[in-house]
């Protein structure tokens, strides 16, 4: 990194002279421009991205619906054209965020929202999805060392979801998708909270999303962005709580992914958590009825 100042003593004793000073203020100058046009290449679509779910949030869905697919348009183009590589893959990564809720505005069209409403919305996903992780070539923890791991991944994602599963349903208040807790339901939402939403939410979101914006912006910046679109893409929620508590739970996951790289991990307590939110709690009440 070069350093950011030289005092007037060091350019009178010799230290540094005039043209290396001059050489290195150039330097500095442009690494803060070309940190400033990464963030308008990144910044434009997620600002854009927020602002339509600010429509959403708002009730107009026919407007949202028009942005969104001229959005589409839009990243689609830019991919085509962009020659810079990690820049077209952030785009393909916002491309997913944008197709994942076009299909989400159709499917209440067809299908009453239940439990396997989300089989309809999510699994088209699963396509695009796997061909922009092989695209990416994004890195995970090896195998061997998740399997060791198991141990501890488990229990520690079954903690996360109860305890943050709690919150959310205190934030929302959500309604069941089983009719009751027997073995066959719980295992039916398990498959599908686990194994299909949330593999598929974290495959975009940890793996894809945040992963090529790491690359791009660095860490922090990686994490932020993608949790502050995981936040925000949950404004169907209709209540700002939710949005705000999704961002940081989104951090979270965020973060864990970034230490570990492992993605069996953050799938387990996003799962965990929608399977407390949507099936144990409703039935039980917060903290099992005791409150």
């Amino acid at each position: 990194m070069v350093p950011s100042d030289f005092t007037s003593s060091e350019l009178e004793t010799g230290k540094v002279s005039l043209p290396e000073f001059g050489k290195m203020l150039k330097v500095q100058t442009e690494e803060k421009t070309g940190f400033l046009k990464k963030m308008i290449y990144v910044g434009t679509p997620v600002a854009t991205i927020t602002l339509i779910e600010l429509l959403i949030f708002g009730g107009r869905l026919k407007e949202a619906s028009i942005a969104y697919t001229l959005l589409l348009l839009s990243l689609s183009y830019s991919i085509a054209v962009m020659k810079k590589p990690e820049i077209r893959k952030i785009y393909q990564a916002l491309l997913l965020l944008t197709i994942f809720r076009l299909v989400n505005f159709s499917m209440p069209i067809f299908f009453e929202k239940d439990l396997y409403s989300f089989i309809f919305i999510y699994v088209p996903m699963a396509i695009p999805i796997t061909l922009a992780t092989v695209h990416q070539k994004v890195r995970y923890e090896r195998k061997r060392d998740t399997l060791k791991r198991m141990w501890i991944y488990l229990p520690l994602s079954v903690l996360a979801g109860l305890v943050f599963g709690q919150i959310e349903y205190i934030l929302i208040g959500s309604r069941e998708l089983i009719s009751d807790l027997s073995s066959t339901n719980l295992l039916i939402l398990i498959i599908v909270m686990v194994f299909i939403v949330g593999l598929i939410e974290e495959l975009i979101f940890r793996s894809i999303l945040q992963t090529s914006l790491e690359k791009f912006l660095g860490s922090a910046w990686g994490i932020f962005l993608s949790s502050l679109l995981f936040g925000i893409m949950h404004s169907t929620y209709g209540t700002p709580y939710e949005i705000v508590y999704m961002f940081f739970l989104g951090g979270f996951l965020g973060y864990l992914f970034y230490r570990t790289r492992s993605l069996p991990l953050v799938v387990m307590i996003h799962g965990s958590i929608n399977v407390f939110l949507f099936g144990i709690i409703p039935h039980t009440g917060p903290i099992f009825g005791l409150i």
